[in-house]
């Protein structure tokens, strides 16, 4: 007999009686919490002080669009386009407008943000592993390839700016560092509207456009950002990847991913409050969204939405239930003026463990501190 404690990160070989009726007590418990989360999870995400929260999914393919109904999200925060691209030849624009639109169709009257093409570091197109780039992590990614190659980025466009025609579609443009790529996004989509209007092809005549705000570029000109975008939405993942110059899959340097590092926090600070002085909303649709520290944290900072994978996304809306405003602003406050990472992952957990209870560890947390090998 064994027992694998997915939430502790062990496994129990040759379990005795005590054991087994204390790990029986407690999948007995999570069972009982996760159906409550799923039975309440059309629930607003609103804190006991009345402040609601948008929780989003983020979603890779049409497939996927099943669970959106079943998790309670409010919209689609992320729509990664990538996969369309890695299945051999290039998809064409009928291709891309039948699943835009079928996937807006789906969503109904949530908005779906669609993050365009972001092929690149891990997701590599055979344009790009062509190039052979000793570090393609820092090489023609993202906006940078569609720039690039505007052939393939204009046929995404075009169908993104079709399927806007019936639905609620925003986009959002990947791995930004400078002004002039959106301004040059922006002159392509005028030009692209104006030949759909000459072939009578049904459109959008303007759909959101936002940035991720995943570099310390787009960090550092956040404010000049927010005045020529219509929405921010921070990706964690590579925010931290890039901010502290590791691989976070080298696990030589993995403990330096840090989420709680001062430099990320106060990065994450520095965007929200540039975003919400143009007025303009601000999502985070990375992992720490649905780490339980990290969605504290934010929602301290006031951040308008926040978006995961739809099996997180109930489990989320019960937890910002749970919170108010006013404690996660103080705990925010806490950790941005803190410079320790272990003091702040304790002031989190001992104040979450206040509201949450025994429940904070069927949260998933990644926030666990890493020690230097």
């Amino acid at each position: 007999r064994i027992i694998v404690d997915g939430l502790g990160g062990c496994v129990l070989f040759g379990p005795d009686e005590n054991d087994l009726a204390r790990y029986t007590a407690r999948r007995d418990e999570y069972t009982a919490w996760e159906s409550h989360t799923r039975r309440t999870a059309h629930w607003p995400a609103e804190m006991c002080d009345g402040v609601r929260v948008a929780v989003q999914a983020n979603l890779e393919s049409l497939e996927e669009l099943d669970a959106l109904s079943r998790c309670g999200a409010d919209g689609v925060g992320l729509y990664r386009t990538e996969f369309a691209y890695l299945k051999g030849d290039l998809p064409t624009e009928e291709e891309l407008f039948r699943e835009y639109a079928a996937v807006a169709a789906k969503a109904g009257s949530g908005r779906v943000v669609f993050r365009t093409l972001d092929a690149g570091a891990d997701k590599m197109l055979r344009a790009q592993a062509a190039l052979k780039e000793p570090n393609p992590a820092l090489g023609l990614r993202g906006i940078r390839f569609c720039l690039r190659h505007q052939g393939i980025f204009r046929t995404q466009l075009r169908a993104l700016l079709r399927a806007g025609a019936a639905g609620n579609l925003a986009l959002l443009l990947p791995m930004i560092s400078g002004l002039a790529e959106v301004q040059a996004v922006r002159r392509i989509l005028q030009e692209l509207r104006q030949e759909l209007q000459a072939q009578n092809l049904p459109h959008a005549p303007a759909l959101p456009l936002g940035v991720m705000v995943e570099t310390p570029a787009a960090v550092m000109i956040c404010d000049a950002l927010a005045r020529e975008c219509d929405f921010f939405s921070i990706g964690t993942n590579d925010l931290i990847h890039y901010l502290m110059a590791i691989d976070r899959n080298n696990r030589h340097v993995s403990y330096l991913h840090e989420p709680l590092h001062p430099a990320v926090v106060r990065s994450l600070k520095r965007v929200i409050d540039a975003a919400h002085r143009e007025g303009i909303g601000v999502s985070v649709c990375g992992e720490l969204a649905s780490d339980p520290y990290g969605l504290a944290l934010l929602l301290g900072m006031g951040v308008d939405a926040v978006s995961a994978a739809p099996r997180f996304v109930p489990g989320m809306k019960h937890m910002i239930r749970q919170l108010d405003a006013e404690t996660c602003m103080d705990l925010a406050h806490s950790v941005l003026m803190s410079t320790d990472v272990m003091a702040s992952q304790r002031m989190l957990r001992e104040k979450l463990h206040q509201f949450l209870g025994t429940e904070l560890a069927f949260h998933t947390t990644s926030l666990s501190s890493h020690s230097q090998p």
